[in-house]
């Protein structure tokens, strides 16, 4: 492993443990605000949590989240 594979790992990981708030999840969902609450109501959205009274959600979170559905989905025709 090289220099730049470590360093390329960390960053990996870092972006991974950032945490985000409703307003950038919904964005990278490309999802109103209001979806995303609703979501969570349901339980059905990426996996969230409170910190103080704050909605977080983990980068990684959101992404398996996405990854998920597109599995779930299938293939779709262009």
């Amino acid at each position: 492993m090289t220099v730049h594979d470590h360093e390329h790992d960390i960053a990996s990981e870092d972006r991974d443990q950032k945490l985000l708030t409703i307003s950038e999840a919904a964005s990278l969902v490309r999802a109103p605000i209001a979806t995303l609450r609703y979501w969570r109501h349901l339980g059905t959205g990426p996996r969230s949590f409170r910190l103080g009274r704050r909605v977080l959600y983990r980068y990684a979170d959101v992404i398996v989240w996405i990854n998920e559905r597109h599995d779930h989905d299938g293939p779709h025709a262009a």
